[in-house]
């Protein structure tokens, strides 16, 4: 394809991207306005973030394997409406279970975009060339990840919350109807489709088991109980169940033998951290600024932007260096040694450290996803088979989306126990800080004891120093939780092969694949009448000729 018909199939893929990180960052700044004004506590912030996760990592693989089989530009369009339309049915929420729920239906939808976006991109630009239009990639990251929490918190403190959820529509539309007109990608021969239900089933049930513990577990019920065993025991056979389908099936969910390839499986390993990295410490971060810094949902939106200023930077320069040099494996561990640095480093963070140091802190974490995020799923494109590219690529994705649902559950559910703890032992000083408040003091102590997340920003100055201090101390230590994750994903990227990028897209590897076994073929037909003796005749050189393509097509 000529560069002008790329940017032309691009244009609506764009699109649809910046609808999905448009709808997933403006919420992210009012999230502790909204669960406060809904009677939300801290395990219902947590599951808000944990459900659309969840939905995303199961979902993703299966849109990757129906990319294997159907249409995919169908299936982008399909996806965008689920998202959005889910997005659009969570604003009309008025309890934590309704938005739990719609969130998750918007998961799916965001699995979809998610793996389709990267599956479509491989169909149209080489692993080689792909670092070319990283610039386009982030300008739409940039003005979805920058833009939306701004957005968010500007709606937030202006008309409500509610119309975060609303402002995706128009541009989905758009999104919609240029990706109709503009994206043009290579038909696929039609297959007849086999999907693995009872591994979708099995997957869902053991990761929704393990997070629904993981969340309660020291809350509702001890770490060591029944509920426990019951709950832990049953994701564990549910996995094993799924890993023994799997084997059998015939079209698996997520083929295992791509685990032969030291590749793909070096590069899941990394990218669990990566996801812990990207989605837990974004959700916390937003948290932080607002219960650890009295912050609104506007400043929140100001203050986190060192963070996605060093992932677009980082990803935008070094696809540029990747494209020109064609080296990508030096880039990775320094992309994983920031991980590493940027957690580590907001494990520190207090109630009252200088924002310069703060900044300083998510810039190299930003910097760090950036490198990484999106180059493990170029080398996975770069060595996966032509037919097995929608799993492949949809794979990563599901492991990484994976360790952001698990990470964020178990940094969530740190969180909601040392929050406990510290507003157990904080409670004398709590306690004389509300009473010298006199009157004001009994809606205040009401507020605090509710279990609901309190709207920080608008407490009493004497109390609020109290607060901030817990949820600082709380959501450092939570941090601490990524950094053994990041030192593994340092490990596994190490032990990378390094193998040169490829300059051709799935399509032409497909043909060439093809022309080649046709070759094949062709000298082995040859060989065979030399070996006998036996040299065919005019007569013989139509059924020899037919019999040649037969062969080559069967092979295909």
């Amino acid at each position: 394809m000529s560069r002008r018909k790329v940017l032309e199939a691009l244009s609506g893929l764009l699109l649809g991207m910046f609808v999905s990180i448009l709808a997933a960052t403006v919420v992210s700044t009012s999230l502790p306005v909204i669960i406060h004004d809904i009677g939300g506590d801290q395990a219902a912030f947590t599951w808000v973030i944990t459900a659309t996760l969840l939905t995303t990592a199961i979902s993703t693989p299966i849109w990757g394997k129906l990319a294997d089989l159907f249409n995919r530009k169908l299936l982008i369009q399909i996806a965008l409406v689920i998202f959005v339309l889910a997005t659009a049915a969570a604003g009309f929420s008025q309890d934590p279970g309704t938005l739990i729920a719609f969130r998750a239906v918007q998961g799916i939808g965001a699995g979809g975009l998610a793996a389709l976006s990267q599956i479509i991109m491989a169909d149209i630009i080489s692993p080689r060339e792909r670092g070319r239009y990283m610039g386009l990639f982030g300008a739409v990251m940039a003005l979805g990840t920058i833009g939306g929490p701004l957005l968010g918190g500007f709606i937030t403190d202006g008309i409500g919350w509610r119309w975060n959820f609303y402002v995706a529509i128009p541009f989905a539309i758009a999104a919609l109807v240029i990706l109709q007109l503009t994206l043009h990608i290579p038909k696929r021969p039609k297959q007849k489709a086999r999907i693995d239900y009872v591994g979708i089933v099995l997957l869902a049930a053991s990761v929704s088991l393990l997070l629904v513990w993981i969340t309660n577990a020291g809350d509702a019920f001890d770490w060591w109980s029944v509920e426990t065993l019951l709950m832990a025991g049953g994701a564990l056979v549910g996995a094993i169940l799924f890993v023994i389908v799997e084997f059998r099936s015939r079209e698996p969910l997520v083929p295992l033998s791509m685990f032969r390839n030291r590749t793909y499986t070096l590069s899941v390993i990394a990218s669990i951290a990566t996801g812990v990295a990207m989605f837990g410490t974004s959700v916390f971060l937003s948290q932080y600024m607002q219960m650890a810094r009295g912050a609104t949902p506007t400043e929140a939106g100001l203050l986190t932007l060192p963070m996605i200023g060093g992932l677009l930077l980082s990803s935008i320069i070094v696809g540029q260096l990747i494209s020109r040099f064609g080296k990508w494996k030096i880039y990775l561990i320094a992309g994983s040694v920031l991980l590493i640095a940027g957690s580590v480093l907001l494990s520190t963070l207090h109630y009252d450290t200088n924002f310069v140091l703060v900044s300083l802190y998510m810039f190299l974490l930003g910097a760090g996803v950036g490198m990484t995020m999106q180059n493990l799923v170029l080398i996975v494109q770069n060595t996966a088979k032509p037919e097995e590219m929608g799993v492949a690529s949809s794979g990563v994705a599901f492991f990484r989306s994976l360790g952001g649902t698990i990470g964020v559950s178990v940094m969530g559910a740190a969180l909601a126990t040392s929050v406990a703890s510290l507003f157990a032992s904080s409670k004398d000083a709590l306690t004389t800080a509300i009473v010298n408040l006199g009157a004001d003091g009994a809606a205040v102590a009401d507020q605090l004891q509710s279990g609901t997340l309190p709207q920080v920003s608008l407490l009493p100055a004497a109390v609020r120093v109290i607060v901030e201090d817990i949820y600082a101390q709380s959501i450092a230590q939570s941090f601490l939780i990524a950094v053994p994750l990041a030192v593994i994903s340092l490990i596994a990227i190490i032990f990378l092969p390094n193998h040169p990028l490829t300059r051709m897209t799935t399509a032409e590897r497909i043909a060439a694949g093809e022309a080649d076994l046709a070759t094949v073929s062709t000298a082995e037909g040859m060989a065979a009448l030399d070996a006998t003796g036996s040299t065919p005749t005019a007569s013989d050189a139509a059924p020899a000729e037919a019999v040649r393509d037969g062969a080559a097509t069967r092979r295909r």
